[in-house]
Order: C-alpha cells, then structure tokens, then sequence
C-alpha cells in the first residue's frame, strides 16, 4: 500500500471511531490484527458490539462501496470471529452487529462526508 493511501486510510479511521464515540460508542480496537487480517474498528454501546469496516476515498475516486463485497464481508465476519476468542476482557452477551462507514476526504486529506451504514452485512 502507497504512503497516500495508507495515510488517508488512518485518516478515515480516525473519523469513524470519532464518529462512533459521538454516538456513544467506547471505541475498544482500532486495526486489531487477526490471522485473517485486521480489523478497523471494534467499538461498543454497553449492549452492542459492532465490527466497522471502513472504506476511505478521496473525492473522484470510485464509491467506497464497492470494495465490500461478498468476499470481504464474508473475511471481516471471520476476522471478527478471531477477535471474539483471542480478546481478553471482551465483552460477553452483546449483540452483533457489523456496520459499513465510507469517509470521503478532499485533495487536502480533510473530511468532505462520512456515511454510516449501520447493520451493512
């Protein structure tokens, strides 16, 4: 992955645990590395706990959409599976839920929109 692209990756991210702590989320992993690959977000509300894939774009870029298709959905499921036996502390009897955020950032890396949908997969 480029420098411009993993810059503006952290750049989304950042914007989405931001915007999951504004709607009273603790954000309680951010890139948790599994050995299906890594999470972006894990945060929870007390009583659910939602798995957040991010998708970063600048403005004139394709929909940050289309890169969660079946097969990612399917390995963020598998990597939330991972997370779910390896986190110490985690919280037990929540409900599930994975979410979908898009960040649209402009030339100058700032934020233009964010668009959350929760329950996406």
């Amino acid at each position: 992955m480029t420098d411009v692209r993993h810059t503006a990756g952290q750049q989304g991210e950042a914007h989405a645990a931001q915007h999951f702590e504004r709607l009273g989320f603790d954000v309680l992993a951010r890139n948790h590395r599994t050995r299906f690959g890594e999470l972006d977000l894990v945060a929870y509300d007390g009583s659910t706990l939602v798995f957040v894939e991010v998708k970063t774009r600048r403005s004139g870029e394709r929909e940050p959409w289309e890169n969660l298709h079946d097969r990612k959905r399917s390995k963020v499921r598998r990597m939330a599976i991972a997370w779910l036996t390896e986190a110490p502390g985690r919280p037990f009897g929540a409900a599930l839920r994975f979410d979908g955020v898009a960040v649209l950032l402009d030339a100058h890396g700032d934020l233009v929109r964010l668009d959350h949908l929760e329950a996406a997969f």
